[in-house]
């Protein structure tokens, strides 16, 4: 593709994937609310605030396919989350309806379902049951998603990202992590597809206990490679197990369940 644009690139997934990108489009653009240095040679830098129709708009101006982590990614006073994940994505969709449709790959996560247990494996048909004002702005970003997908033909790529990083860090993470390379193949398999429609796609490597059943999108060609379980020996040397009876140890979306409602200030 010519044009590839990747907003949250100053985030902690969007920085490790900003240069695992460039291999996909002859110009990635690259975009967060804070500078991001000089561009790379195949780069363009944008500093855009989601929330800011206009600049969202010139953002999306000549972008062939849209890699979107850009957001509130923890829990957080509702303000701030409605201003990126909710008035952010609405503008961001408004900007690539205005603009042809291109193809996008949405960050959502685990927590629109992180009140189901972790003895419970689940399927791209199991209700929502977000632990959190960040996990209901991601219910809200799939449904307008899915919203822009039947009204207008919008492509997305509904990604429940578990822990994308380098390697897991706890013992809920050797079910929930997906590795960068895994992740990069997955954007390479979204945006190759002759058709992809508007899929939740369970963001976990091939973890031996993983949750989630990603069976539906099989015809993606995705087949993640790695697996947490080579961490196990030593996340067990040094974290110590949560008590049986901690919401870390029972919730799939961990201590997320515990956040309360951040006052506004």
């Amino acid at each position: 593709m010519k044009r590839l644009l990747l907003t949250g690139a100053a985030g902690g997934l969007g920085s490790a994937m900003r240069g695992r990108l460039k291999g996909l489009a002859e110009i990635v653009r690259v975009s967060d609310i804070v500078d991001l240095g000089k561009p790379a040679p195949h780069e363009e830098v944008m500093v855009c605030d989601l929330g800011d129709r206009a600049a969202v708009d010139r953002l999306v101006e000549g972008c062939d396919a849209i890699v979107h982590l850009g957001g509130i990614s923890v829990e957080d006073k509702f303000s701030k989350i409605m201003n990126a994940n909710l008035l952010g994505l609405y503008n961001l969709y408004e900007a690539a309806r205005a603009n042809g449709n291109p193809r996008i790959l949405f960050a959502s996560s685990n927590h629109t379902i992180g009140f189901y247990r972790q003895d419970e494996y689940l399927d791209h048909e199991a209700p929502m049951k977000p632990d959190g004002l960040y996990g209901v702005s991601k219910c809200f970003g799939e449904a307008l998603a899915r919203m822009y997908h039947e009204k207008f033909g919008q492509e997305t790529a509904l990604v429940r990202i578990g822990s994308c990083m380098e390697k897991p860090k706890n013992h809920r993470m050797l079910s929930t992590w997906m590795s960068y390379d895994d992740f990069l193949s997955m954007i390479e398999c979204v945006f190759r597809a002759p058709r992809l429609g508007c899929p939740i796609i369970w963001g976990c490597s091939n973890n031996d206990t993983r949750w989630w059943d990603n069976s539906h999108v099989s015809y993606l060609g995705w087949l993640p490679k790695d697996n947490a379980e080579r961490f196990r020996a030593e996340i067990d040397a040094a974290v110590a197990r949560p008590a049986p009876d901690d919401a870390v140890a029972i919730y799939q979306g961990g201590p997320f369940v515990n956040d309360p409602i951040f006052a506004e200030s």
